[in-house]
């Protein structure tokens, strides 16, 4: 057997032979809501709902890069499922934020059995076949984990309301904040603890962008992420249905909205400038049902935003983890540029075509 493709693979992922351009997808694997960051060290992060991986759940997925381009896997971040989610495998859309030394993820989990029928039957709907989701945070001191979950969940709920959480710490108060939604239900922000681990006391839930069935795209909005530019606020969210019946009925998109606060009130694009929706990024004919975004800034401070989308050559994964969805969603990178006050895709759908790189220093 031949060593160079192993060495032209070794070259890649350490960055010693910089790319020229990169094409979408730039990880080609079922890697749903990505999570994006700079780790420091010359290391990107990109962290990912469960999936199968050879053979193997991972909780989850993490894979690290040098240049945002390409990337390889670095194992799972909570091998050890959390006590309260022990007999369950609903482990979705995965958060990491640093502070100082430690990494936090923050997560959604579906509730183990018996304590989601005592979760039920305390509210009198012990007959409800609906699961129960919860939030919950864990940490680490190195950003491939593993994280130690914090022991008890930060909030739980009927359905998928309470999932795909982003922790956001204001520049302009030190205050720290959760946010979080989807079930047909607001996307909501609450501030956290000083620790980073729990609700702060007397907090309460502030609801931000609602779901309604009569605004275009959003029957359904989920997968909240914030970003502090220019003395505002930008609420990225996802609207629709990503991953459940007919591929060309999936009309999943990224949305956006700004506010002068961490906690609104927000006005969406289309409430700004009079469009029809607030999307900037839309299905293409190649990728469906694009978005649960996050937004990462490059060495020369240029942002792009990565996200998932379905691939309609090859749409769905070969094993489907019980009660997940069964389609692939690999991970797409756009650059994002700002233009009289808001982001925008270019085109606003995933570029098919050859594109600059973004600029991070050689190793």
């Amino acid at each position: 057997m031949s060593f160079l493709p192993l060495i032209v693979l070794a070259a890649a992922l350490t960055g010693a032979t910089p790319a020229a351009s990169y094409t979408n997808p730039v990880f080609d694997e079922d890697f749903p809501d990505p999570t994006v960051i700079d780790a420091g060290n010359g290391w990107f992060y990109a962290y990912a709902t469960q999936g199968d991986v050879a053979g193997r759940v991972q909780n989850f997925q993490v894979a690290r890069s040098r240049d945002l381009v390409r990337w390889e896997r670095v194992g799972d971040a909570l091998p050890v499922k959390p006590a309260w989610a022990s007999r369950t495998q609903l482990f979705w859309a995965p958060d990491v934020h640093r502070r100082g030394r430690t990494f936090y993820l923050y997560f959604s989990a579906g509730l183990d059995p018996d304590r989601a029928a005592r979760f039920k039957k305390e509210r009198g709907v012990a007959e409800s076949t609906e699961g129960v989701f919860c939030l919950g945070v864990a940490t680490s001191s190195k950003p491939e984990g593993p994280f130690r979950d914090s022991g008890r969940p930060l909030t739980c709920g009927l359905s998928f309301v309470n999932i795909d959480p982003m922790a956001f710490d204001d520049p302009s108060t030190g205050r720290k904040y959760l946010y979080w939604g989807s079930g047909f239900q607001p996307i909501r922000v609450q501030e956290l603890a000083a620790d980073g681990l729990s609700f702060k006391k007397g907090s309460a839930p502030v609801e931000l962008v609602k779901a309604d069935k009569n605004v275009p795209l959003q029957t359904l909005i989920e997968g909240a992420w914030v970003v502090h530019r220019d003395g505002y606020y930008y609420l990225f969210y996802s609207g629709e249905n990503c991953c459940h019946g007919p591929l060309q009925e999936l009309k999943y998109a990224v949305m956006v909205a700004r506010s002068r606060s961490a906690t609104g009130p927000f006005e969406t694009l289309a409430q700004a400038t009079g469009s029809p929706d607030s999307a900037i990024l839309r299905r293409s004919d190649a990728w469906i049902a694009p978005g649960h975004n996050s937004v990462v800034t490059d060495r020369a401070g240029q942002d792009w935003i990565a996200y998932h989308a379905i691939d309609v050559k090859r749409p769905y994964v070969e094993a489907v983890i019980s009660g997940d969805r069964g389609v692939r969603r690999p991970m797409l990178m756009d650059r994002l540029t700002w233009r009289d006050g808001w982001p925008r895709v270019e085109s606003g759908i995933p570029s098919a075509a050859p594109s600059a790189v973004p600029s991070v220093p050689r190793k």
